[in-house]
């Protein structure tokens, strides 16, 4: 009878697992959230290809790029951020029951933002802000009860804003700005409210200020309608004492106008003859400020017949400055963002100090009011990712030591400067040649500063799809591991001779990269991996070595993956053996993700998802 028990109980676990399986199929063996995704898919146009391995005959949607999935293969996130998509978003996402994360921003999708988005219960980030969406904010909004970040700034929304949202109790920020809202402000409970630049809200920011930072004690106190009664009661009052103060606010206001209009006289001046000063003078250290009529002609007007190549932080031309030298000129996209002349002069000068034999040297820089611009020595033999596509082929040899030299340039950033740099985009693309095929890391004119007493730092989503941690994807938290799991895509390109992007069509296989690689290791094939160009000719004990190598490094928990020391160590065949064993040892163990939450698995990043809410504020996209 204990026996049959057990059976029972057995067959009871099965059915329940099959029934929660089936949960997410159609009548017709179709996925829910597959087909709720490639309706999503179908309305966004995408000029990139970012989307192109989403599969509409696929039953599991978790390999897709993208898309992140929890321990049960149920779909929690959707991050397409600064894809340069456009086109609508779906109602369809109002399918994907389970999502926690919706970041979709610095696109341009336009439309309306559906309404259906109100139906995911569990939902705790959106990120609809840089779009082009316009109408109203839908009120059903206000049933997110988990939602604790929400931005939908930047885009062309009109309307009243829904009182519903007032009662989402858990949010800790809001951002409205930027858009045409109109009506009043209801009384939020969250810790940061903006609705700057919203003409028929505010009349000027300082106004604006007033309203992002009503205290608790004021909403608690609030009547059905939305407005204070505390405020009603002292109306009469602060319409006297406006009226008494108004002359002595006018004097004050008269005063410090002439004031700024002086100082600001004052800086026009030291700034013309700033601007006014000799080619050959330098400014912040060894730096030299270049005028952008200079860069102008030196790059035939940034004429696209000498682009270089593009990337998300700008285009990089070619040009030739007066005295015949060439040059590469990046021409960032956000030239008049946020940040000002002292931000960007100040780390413009830090990256400069980084001086290293493996590192692209800053040769000068062009700032005005609305363009920035770097400027490099020209590399006449490219790129890595143009260098593997060329004639003659990139024998192993000179491929091994690009890695070795990438590596330690790395190094350099993560553990020798003060303060470190995270590259956040590392790949084949960004590693330059010199006229002796020596690696130089390049395109880290815009990487983040970190302090060495901080363990990462949280931005705006910017990268390579393909090479972007999936830690960064989904959080936005980026440290120096997230450049060690773009190192590990590079390795792999050094060795296929493929883009990331192009590496499963070129195989023709369906699903994620890594696991491929994985099972291509494990079988023995590495013949496979190998750039054909090579015609064998290569050592199949360094490749299998590489393939470790690159392997540990795209490990899914940022804890798990090596240092860049450790990387040059195990490159140069130190300590590798040790430190592949104790990885297989994880392998087999159930110490691995799938028994891991998606809150766990990024617990050596913050412990508090209502912290990373207000941190991905308080660092600001890049």
């Amino acid at each position: 009878m204990r026996r049959e028990s057990k059976d029972v109980s057995r067959v009871l676990v099965l059915f329940c697992c099959w029934s929660s399986a089936l949960g997410l199929l159609s009548p017709k063996g179709v996925n829910f959230e597959v087909q709720a995704l490639m309706a999503i898919k179908d309305a966004l146009e995408d000029p990139h290809g970012v989307l192109d391995n989403w599969d509409g005959d696929s039953v599991d949607p978790c390999s897709w790029t993208m898309i992140t999935c929890s321990a049960e293969s149920l779909v929690i996130g959707l991050g397409t951020p600064s894809q340069n998509l456009s086109g609508t978003l779906s109602p369809s996402i109002g399918n994907l029951t389970n999502l926690q994360i919706i970041l979709l921003q610095n696109n341009n999708i336009t439309g309306s933002i559906p309404s259906e988005i109100g139906k995911l219960p569990n939902l705790q980030t959106l990120d609809l802000s840089d779009n082009r969406f316009t109408g109203q904010i839908p009120p059903s909004l206000g049933h997110l009860k988990s939602l604790q970040y929400m931005k939908l700034n930047n885009n062309t929304l009109s309307g009243e804003i829904p009182k519903s949202l007032a009662n989402l109790t858990l949010l800790s920020l809001l951002d409205l700005s930027y858009n045409n809202l109109t009506g009043p402000v209801p009384i939020f409970p969250s810790k940061t409210l903006n609705v700057v630049g919203n003409p028929s809200i505010c009349t000027s920011d300082s106004e604006c200020e007033r309203t992002m930072l009503i205290p608790m004690s004021m909403a608690l106190n609030a009547s059905r309608d939305g407005v204070p009664l505390r405020i009603q009661k002292s109306h009469r009052f602060a319409l006297a004492l406006s009226s008494s103060l108004g002359c002595l606010c006018l004097l004050v206001v008269g005063f410090g106008m002439l004031l700024w209009l002086r100082q600001r006289q004052k800086h026009l001046r030291q700034q013309t003859l700033f601007d006014d000063r000799t080619n050959d003078e330098i400014s912040l250290g060894n730096l030299r400020r270049f005028q952008f009529k200079e860069l102008q002609i030196a790059t035939n007007n940034f004429s696209s017949k000498n682009i270089l190549g593009k990337g998300g932080f700008g285009n990089v031309y070619k040009g030739i400055l007066h005295d015949g030298t060439a040059v590469a000129v990046k021409r960032l996209k956000d030239g008049n963002a946020v940040g000002g002349e002292r931000q960007f002069q100040t780390e413009v000068e830090m990256i400069s100090l980084a001086v290293h034999r493996n590192l692209l040297r800053l040769y000068g820089f062009c700032m005005t009011s609305t363009e920035k611009l770097l400027v490099y020595p020209y590399m006449a033999n490219g790129s890595v990712a143009s260098r593997l596509k060329e004639k003659p082929v990139l024998d192993w040899g000179t491929r091994k030591r690009i890695a070795i030299g990438a590596a330690r340039g790395l190094l350099y950033l993560h553990e020798q400067c003060d303060p470190k740099i995270i590259h956040r985009d590392v790949k084949a693309a960004n590693i330059l040649l010199d006229d002796y095929c020596e690696a130089v890391v390049g395109d880290f004119g815009l990487a983040k500063l970190l302090d060495h007493q901080d363990s990462h730092v949280t931005t705006a989503v910017r990268g390579t799809v393909g090479h972007i941690a999936p830690e960064y994807l989904s959080t936005g938290q980026s440290s120096e591991k997230t450049d060690v799991f773009g190192f590990g895509i590079l390795l792999l390109e050094l060795i296929t001779g493929q883009r990331a992007l192009e590496f499963n069509k070129a195989a023709n296989q369906k699903g994620a990269m890594l696991d491929w690689v994985k099972r291509i290791h494990q079988e023995k094939k590495l013949d496979i991996l190998v750039d054909k160009d090579l015609r064998n000719n290569y050592d199949c004990i360094e490749v299998e070595e590489m393939v470790q190598v690159a392997l540990l490094c795209t490990q899914y928990l940022p804890c798990h993956r090596p240092k860049m020391s450790e990387v040059i160590q195990m490159l140069e065949g130190d300590g590798l053996a040790e430190r592949w064993e104790v990885s297989q040892r994880l392998e087999s163990s159930k110490y691995r993700t799938q028994e891991l939450s998606a809150s766990e698995r990024y617990s050596d990043l913050t412990d508090d998802s209502s912290l990373l809410a207000q941190a991905m504020e308080l660092s600001g996209p890049r």
